[in-house]
């Protein structure tokens, strides 16, 4: 079977995010030159920087687990510095004067182990049962037999409703941004497995010093330009067209992508700065955008009716800057049964002192609020739980109403490989073992890049 040489690869990726992003520097490392397509003035999707009264912030608050390899090697492909980027802490779950879980410095999986006996507002039993359970997970290698909500894997493993709600519940939150009665068990295992069974260091929290899209799409965009690629902000693909070359040979043709095969001579491009043509096209827009692109195409419709059948969860970010003096007893701390659901002490993290960030993530009540009125709900509680009097100089609240797809058992989510040959599909919502993070969306950027590259003999 004759092979492409690389330099017959064009690659277009629609989409700057994490997951174009990741596909855009895995093909320019393999020495294939790229174009990526952004429609936002600046790269990240979401998981960028956002610039509010001369204050560098995300539009959502995130932070990566050492288990993350991927996307920890491709920042540092790009230019990265783990160390310096970073702010590294050993894992810990606070949730202020309720709970405390804090992992020794010990060998995987001895570390959580010996973290849950250790656990601050637990009783003995308790304790007992959450390590039994996650023994019993071990035993079965984190691997269900028939997927279920993770409320039912917590009721069948005895896991009672003062354990949940301190401990299983942050942790599904946290991981999967749904509510334990919707969130798939095994995707939950999946990243239990991931972070707390393999190597200690695996556990550790990541927490970024400098904004999402300075983190990685940026350094990534510098990398692909060097080395010859192109990269295209305010520029949206408004339509994808099939080339298909003349029977015995010439100059390719137009063609609408009912007609499309195999033999495809690749694709065109419609963007508001003209037409381009390129071999192969991973789209890593928006699941939204994503659709539209791909609705009038017959063969996508599958794929379009996968990408619509799914339910989308909010996040919502309150940035309160108060006085230089205001900190947090960590640098990351949970709250229990409040609104706000995990606070950033921004000024420990990078050096923004006084700002805060709480988070809250998946559907509630919260989402029946205006914005002042839950900023305010959170300015309350920080009062409540740290006796913090000052009012802050402003708030900023981001709301993310379609952040990540509702992560339910067995999700039938699209594949990146699709019913176009060389059409490909990346995103944190395409099928994989992980839910809607930074790895899930690298992970499937390097999917689409491997599948750009020529089969090995």
């Amino acid at each position: 079977m004759k092979h492409s040489p690389p330099s017959s690869i064009t690659p277009a990726i629609i989409g700057g995010g994490y997951a174009g992003m990741a596909a855009a520097a895995e093909l320019t490392s393999r020495g294939i030159k790229v174009t990526v397509f952004e429609s936002a003035k600046q790269l990240g999707g979401r998981a960028r920087g956002v610039l509010h009264n001369d204050t560098q912030l995300d539009n959502g608050q995130h932070l990566l687990l050492g288990c993350y390899r991927e996307t920890l090697r491709l920042i540092e492909l790009v230019g990265g510095d783990i160390e310096k980027d970073f702010l590294r802490l050993p894992l810990q779950l606070e949730l202020h004067g309720q709970f405390s879980l804090k992992v020794p410095r010990l060998p995987a999986p001895l570390h959580l182990l010996v973290a849950l006996l250790n656990a601050q507002g637990l009783t003995w039993g308790e304790r007992m049962k959450a390590a039994g359970f996650m023994l019993k997970l071990q035993g079965m290698n984190f691997k269900l037999e028939q997927d279920k909500t993770v409320q039912q894997l917590l009721a069948e493993f005895g896991q009672d409703a003062d354990l949940t709600l301190k401990l299983w519940e942050p942790l599904c939150i946290a991981a999967l941004n749904t509510p334990i009665h919707k969130a798939s068990a095994q995707v939950l295992l999946n990243v239990l497995r991931d972070s707390l069974n393999r190597n200690r260091a695996d556990s550790d929290m990541l927490l970024p010093r400098i904004d999402f899209t300075a983190l990685f799409p940026q350094r990534a965009a510098e990398y692909v330009e060097r080395h010859g690629g192109k990269i295209y902000t305010s520029c949206g693909v408004e339509a994808i067209n099939a080339l298909l070359p003349l029977q015995g040979g010439g100059d390719v043709v137009d063609k609408k992508l009912t007609d499309i095969n195999p033999n495809s001579a690749g694709f065109e491009l419609v963007t508001s700065q003209g037409n381009h043509t390129f071999s192969h096209v991973i789209c890593a827009a928006p699941p939204s955008v994503a659709a539209k692109l791909l609705r009038p195409i017959p063969e996508m419709a599958q794929t379009v009716s996968q990408i619509e059948a799914l339910e989308q969860q909010p996040i919502y970010t309150v940035y309160l800057q108060y006085p230089q003096h205001v900190r947090l007893p960590h640098p990351m701390i949970g709250l229990h049964q409040r609104f706000s659901q995990w606070l950033f002490d921004k000024g420990q993290i990078a050096a923004q002192h006084g700002l805060l960030a709480a988070v809250i993530s998946a559907e509630g009540i919260h989402q029946a609020l205006s914005q002042d009125d839950l900023a305010e709900k959170v300015i309350f509680e920080l009062r409540e739980e740290f006796g913090i009097v000052a009012r802050p100089d402003w708030f900023k609240v981001i709301a993310e109403k379609r952040a990540t797809f509702c992560c339910s058992p067995n999700l039938d989510r699209p594949t990146q490989r699709t019913a176009i040959p060389n059409l490909l599909l990346a995103g944190d919502y395409t099928d994989g073992d992980y839910p809607a993070t930074l790895e899930g969306a690298v992970l499937s950027g390097l999917r689409c890049a491997a599948l750009c590259l020529p089969e090995r003999k």
